[in-house]
């Protein structure tokens, strides 16, 4: 009864640490394996084991895959050629889910989702309509796209794993289908009716006034008495003594941008980016004038030489965690960030000093070539029109060719697949459609981490009897219910706990506990699994629950309270969905 207890402590610690987002998802992971190992409830075998299991190992793969895609413009080519119709809000909310849900069966849903963000935003700006109209379905339609293949997300491969591990075998590459096409045609008819009322209209600004910079941004000019005259911008000590960032000089015959090495005069004036209480002190110190007729425009901040844009931090990127003082950001990219917004609530002070999280949003200034570089650079996203891809646009086919023969190996059982995922990865370098580089920077060592320090608790509990323990209170509970009952039970409960942590984490927390719930009922426990597997794929009602909705919530203007109203009730349909169909087709 002590192991049980040990088990139970450790599961109840892992759900508040993934709940309450104190420490990342890898590193709570390895924190639970840690305590599993020193506890002695799991050998070092099966400590690792995680690491090895064909879950893991396949999801790492379809990562490459995945980049295979996007590093020959394969993806982004469809999503060019499919923008083209939408000339509406209708047909262009038809297109945007289609086109996502379908690529989301085969690649990474992230990864879809950031190839079609610029296009999205491009396509709404071009056709007068709120991206907010968009941005939400786009998220969501790549999950509806996750759940019809075994391969669409992580959750899957995980759960056939488990399955596969407890005994019950593995899933198909289609076993999940039929009901993931129900659910998609579900939801897509659910925003072609109702989206245009359920979702805001929150209609672009200029970015200055998005990020709400006003305030932060303002001319100044050099009286005659200013001890600045003859020191250039850099001798001033202005960044380190006042925390002010000089963008630009403007004097007529002088218009440079970060003009570190300019002599001040008598006259000149500075575009100057800081707090209102630092412009006032350096206002008052060093004898300068504040333009109080000036106001802030996007134009105040561009020309030929340079642009204003955003860019989005993906899931995947090396600066998550990191400060932009952290990363040299201003040197190493040649840019300068003037504010970032994160979850829609812009940050504008100390931005050296706040670590980057998953959908952060960057206001950059920076000249075109260098928005080419951060382009090309696998840690953004870059939010403005995007050129038609023509990188490696040879190597399309050589990829499709590749993702193809992968699904059609393992769909027709003539190999599993994890063979031939693995074997695509190959392919994918030796045709050069990636680098060997670009595979290893490709795959999301955060989800690998996530999945290889979590799995040996499902182990844990099995072992130890926890998850036996857990079912018969479920059940008791439960009562006289009935299987249906339970199923229903089930999937609210990873539907809940998937909207406040980590849908890989919820899957394998209860994955286990589904398991010897129905062996307790003698039942098949295919069913229960399903009902898990697609209710921690699905995550709608709150802009945590899931990476794309994170990804979309600041771009689109978004309210917390617009997930719950728009992501509830198609939730609830989902539910409903599950609990009539999944014992037609898997039945108990």
């Amino acid at each position: 009864m002590l192991e049980i207890f040990l088990v139970l402590a450790i599961l109840i610690g892992a759900v508040i640490l993934f709940v309450s987002e104190k420490f990342p998802v890898d590193l709570v992971a390895f924190m639970v394996l840690g305590a599993l190992l020193v506890c002695g409830l799991v050998t070092p075998e099966e400590g690792i084991s995680g690491f090895s299991n064909p879950a893991t190992v396949t999801v790492a793969a379809m990562f490459v895959l995945s980049a295979g895609l996007q590093r020959t413009g394969a993806v982004a080519t469809v999503g060019h050629l499919l923008m083209r119709f939408g000339r509406n809000h209708f047909l262009a909310l038809l297109v945007i889910m289609a086109a996502v849900g379908l690529m989301s069966a085969f690649i990474n849903n992230t990864a879809a989702v950031a190839v079609f963000l610029p296009l999205v935003m491009t396509l709404a700006a071009k056709r007068k309509i709120a991206a907010s109209k968009f941005l939400i379905p786009l998220s969501y339609a790549s999950q509806f796209g996750g759940v019809c293949t075994l391969i669409g997300t992580s959750t899957n491969l995980l759960v056939s794993a488990i399955s596969q591990q407890a005994g019950y075998g593995a899933f198909s590459m289609f076993e999940f289908s039929r009901l993931g096409l129900i659910m998609f045609a579900a939801g897509f008819t659910y925003f072609l009716l109702l989206g245009r009322w359920l979702l805001p209209e929150r209609q672009a600004q200029e970015l200055t006034a998005t990020y709400e910079l006003g305030e932060y941004i303002a001319e100044m000019r050099v009286m005659e008495d200013s001890p600045l005259i003859g020191k250039t911008v850099m001798e001033s000590n202005l960044g380190t003594e006042h925390d002010v960032t000089i963008l630009r000089l403007l004097d007529e015959e002088r218009r440079v941008w970060a003009p570190y090495r300019q002599r001040l005069r008598e006259g000149s004036v500075l575009l100057v980016r800081g707090r209102l209480s630092e412009l006032m002190e350096l206002k008052k110190a060093d004898h300068m004038e504040l333009n109080a007729e000036f106001e802030l425009r996007d134009a105040s901040l561009e020309d030929e030489d340079m642009k204003l844009v955003q860019v989005l931090v993906p899931p995947h990127s090396r600066l998550m965690g990191r400060t932009l003082k952290d990363t040299y950001f201003r040197h190493r990219y040649n840019a300068l960030v003037l504010a970032i917004q994160r979850r829609g609530a812009p940050l504008r002070e100390k931005l050296n000093s706040v670590r980057l999280q998953t959908g952060d949003a960057l206001l950059i200034m920076a000249a075109q070539k260098d928005i080419d570089q951060l382009r090309a650079d696998d840690d953004f996203i870059v939010l403005e029109e995007v050129p038609e891809p023509s990188l490696r646009s040879r190597k399309v086919p050589f990829a499709i060719g590749i993702v193809a023969t992968v699904v059609g190996l393992a769909a027709l059982n003539i190999l599993p697949i994890l063979v031939t995922a693995l074997l695509g990865c190959v392919a994918m370098v030796l045709t050069r459609c990636l680098t060997l580089e670009e595979a290893q920077k490709s795959v999301d060592w955060t989800v690998i981490f996530l999945l290889g320090g979590i799995l040996p608790l499902g182990i844990a509990m099995e072992k130890t009897g926890a998850a036996q323990w857990l079912a018969a209170e479920a059940l008791q509970l439960a009562g006289n219910l009935g299987p249906i009952a339970v199923l229903a039970v089930f999937y609210l409960l990873t539907a809940i706990l998937t909207e406040c942590m980590s849908n890989n984490a919820s899957a394998v927390l209860l994955a286990p506990i589904a398991i010897a719930s129905a062996v307790k009922m003698g039942i098949d426990p295919k069913p229960l699994l399903m009902a898990v597997t697609f209710a921690a794929s699905t995550s709608f009602a709150t802009p945590v629950g899931y990476q794309t909705n994170a990804m979309v919530y600041g771009l689109g203007g978004y309210k917390y309270t617009d997930y719950v109203k728009v992501g509830v009730p198609l939730n609830l349909i989902f539910w409903v969905l599950a609990v009539l169909f999944i014992p037609m087709f898997w039945p108990f």
